[in-house]
């Protein structure tokens, strides 16, 4: 997408959120989430994480990382279908989010070039490691897609 297009969609949605999930890719591929059109994004068992995903919204945009040996930024989704129960556990505590992909990274962005890159030190990706869920800054964001495209 150009640069103008990015820009429009910015000032069309400007109250959108952006966010970052997280998948080991030995469970749950980037590839999965294309293939299946549309899908879930469940079994999170941790309360920030699950605290983000109450919080987004249909049409928000999602950074989609490989964790695990991986450790890239893969592509970009956007969130579909907002907070639900958690079809994998009747503990009602628990929600998913749908999510469709947008487009694969022709460029991966590991996460040793985001540690190096200036302007982004501050995502809580790098001081937060483990959580699955990650709320972005839209700067961060604009930045990742573009070290990506």
């Amino acid at each position: 997408m150009s640069r103008a297009g990015k820009k429009e969609r910015r000032e069309r949605n400007p109250e959108m959120d952006c966010w970052l999930v997280k998948s080991d890719p030995d469970t749950y591929t980037w590839d999965d989430l294309v293939r299946l059109g549309r899908d879930h994004w469940d079994g999170v068992r941790n309360y920030a994480a699950r605290n983000h995903l109450r919080e987004m919204k249909v049409g928000d945009e999602v950074l989609f990382y490989h964790s695990g040996e991986e450790r890239v930024i893969i592509g970009t989704a956007k969130v579909v279908r907002e907070s639900f129960p958690d079809p994998t556990t009747a503990d009602d505590r628990w929600v998913a989010v749908d999510l469709e992909p947008i487009s694969k990274f022709t460029r991966p962005v590991s996460l040793q070039q985001i540690k190096s890159e200036k302007g982004l030190q501050e995502m809580s990706l790098l001081r937060i490691s483990r959580l699955s869920v990650h709320k972005v800054a839209r700067p961060h964001f604009d930045q990742i897609v573009e070290l990506g495209n």
